[in-house]
């Protein structure tokens, strides 16, 4: 059921088959019902009134039998009876059954009984209420039943109904009965052929539907083809396009969008690739000479305490802003291997929870300084994992300075989860905090939430931007999550086996000690 559904969500040519289908079925059963009705209603409209009028008629001349026969035996009035439904009667109950049937009225005390019907059928065939009906109206009185004949036998039937007065007997009533069997089998045969033409109707807009949409939906599926080759880097593709329709429009527009595309993507990977270049030249370029005032930095450094205070406190500057010089250089060439799709790995075993430790000792000066502290927490007092050592030891020096430089002096929780696949760390932090747009940018390079405030460390402003493509060169995962004034979290996920992919979230990305 499941593969049905999902077959017709994702089947344009399907759904529209399907609809169409559906919406004609509507009308064509509401049509054919009303035509089966107006059908219905004219024949038997038409048998009852041809029926009315040969009752009228029989019954009329039977009467008038009856009124000759006035004074004679009852021998003779028995056999105008006999003459009157012999002529009146079919021979044989069957299809085009015509029969007679005399009932004696109620009150009617006369010994003579001439009560009798043709061909065996059973005088209760005739209702109470069409008796009633027919004595108390000076006309003919009819109603549509079952003919019952005293062999079972049952036929769909017309009754019509009048009194007659019999010489001697007093006063009958004389019922004719007129078999609907041909009437029943004609709206039968109607009825069937109706929905015989329906059905044939309904495949055969099935087919037109397919092979109209098909024309429509064809040209679409060539385009969204090739568009998912144009996803996969495969700019090359282009709509066959031989009319002038509005499809072929379509296609035409299509082929000029993709041309512009192709060109402007080509434009821009070779900006990119020219800026690749300039970056990574540019910064290995920056070595030679930064090697050299560092060296010189040193040596000034060194001889700074019989500098006078201000040439000392330069010196001291001066080697701060070339350790920062240095680090924005190892990040933009870092940044450089990411985009040039050179960066890799060099994995190794080693235990998470110390190589956490580690960095949080690292910084605790720093944090120190922030009024803030780092807390670990984990079960587990150990957990090895096959990574890049470098490279997750950089992720948790990023999100750790980060953390100090928004606790706004309260502390960080840092807790470490692991499952046989996957490794977690969150890093939580209860200061500032994030909004909806900046969660957006967070890993922006050289983004800052507020470009008026100063970097507190002196930052490149690519450590969270490094980090993210350190976590997913292993085919990992870092997400950040922060509301205002309540603090941040951020998540690394890391597969425990080196090529893996990540099999479940350990830590959920909104912390559990917030509520909204």
């Amino acid at each position: 059921m499941n593969r049905i559904i999902s077959r017709f969500r994702n089947s344009l040519v399907l759904r529209v088959i399907i609809s169409t289908v559906v919406l004609c079925l509507v009308v064509i059963y509401f049509a054919g019902s009303a035509l089966n009705s107006q059908l219905s209603t004219g024949i038997k409209q038409v048998n009852l009134d041809s029926a009315l009028i040969e009752a009228r008629s029989t019954i009329f001349s039977a009467q008038y039998r009856f009124v000759i026969a006035e004074g004679e035996k009852n021998s003779a009035v028995r056999k105008v009876v006999d003459d009157v439904i012999a002529s009146a009667t079919s021979l044989t109950a069957n299809e085009n059954a015509r029969e007679v049937v005399f009932i004696r009225s109620p009150g009617n005390t006369r010994e003579v009984d001439y009560e009798i019907s043709s061909n065996l059928v059973d005088p209760s065939t005739i209702p109470e209420y069409l008796g009633k009906k027919v004595r108390k109206s000076s006309g003919l009185g009819w109603s549509y039943l079952s003919i019952k004949y005293l062999d079972g036998q049952r036929i769909p039937g017309l009754a019509i109904g009048q009194k007659v007065l019999i010489p001697n007997a007093g006063q009958y009533e004389m019922y004719m009965l007129f078999s609907l069997a041909n009437q029943n089998a004609t709206l039968s045969l109607i009825q069937r052929y109706l929905f015989m033409t329906g059905l044939f109707l309904i495949l055969l807009i099935g087919l037109i539907t397919w092979l109209v949409v098909r024309q429509v939906v064809r040209p679409v599926r060539e385009a969204a083809e090739i568009a998912t080759r144009f996803t996969a880097g495969d700019f090359s593709q282009r709509m066959n396009v031989h009319s002038q329709d509005e499809i072929s429009i379509l296609g035409h527009t299509f082929n000029e969008m993709a041309e512009s595309l192709e060109k402007q993507i080509a434009r821009l990977e070779n900006l990119s690739r020219v800026q690749q270049r300039f970056v990574s030249d540019v910064s290995h370029e920056l070595r030679t000479p930064l090697t050299t005032l560092r060296m010189a930095s040193e040596v000034i450094s060194a001889s700074k305490e019989g500098f006078e205070p201000v040439v000392a406190r330069s010196a001291e500057l001066m080697v701060a802003q070339l350790d920062r010089f240095e680090r924005l250089l190892e990040d933009l060439l870092e940044i450089s291997r990411f985009d040039a799709e050179v960066a890799i790995l060099e994995t190794t075993e080693f235990d998470v929870v110390s190589l956490a430790r580690r960095c949080a000792e690292d910084l605790s000066l720093v944090a120190m300084e922030r009024a803030t502290e780092l807390r670990i927490y984990s079960i587990t007092p150990e957990i090895n994992i096959n990574a890049d050592i470098r490279r997750v030891e950089r992720i948790l020096r990023n999100l750790f300075s980060n953390a100090i430089d928004h606790s706004e002096e309260k502390p960080i929780a840092i807790t470490i989860i692991a499952s046989d696949d996957d490794v977690a760390i969150g890093v939580r932090d209860y200061g500032e905090g994030l909004d909806q747009s900046t969660l957006t940018r967070v890993f922006d390079r050289f983004w800052r939430a507020d470009p008026s405030r100063a970097r507190t460390r002196g930052g490149t402003g690519l450590g969270l931007s490094i980090a993210l493509e350190d976590a997913r060169l292993h085919n990992g995962e870092l997400e950040a999550w922060g509301r205002p004034g309540k603090g941040a979290h951020f998540v690394v996920t890391l597969p425990r086996k080196e090529w893996a992919g990540i099999s479940s979230r350990l830590i959920k990305l909104q912390p559990d000690d917030f509520h909204d």
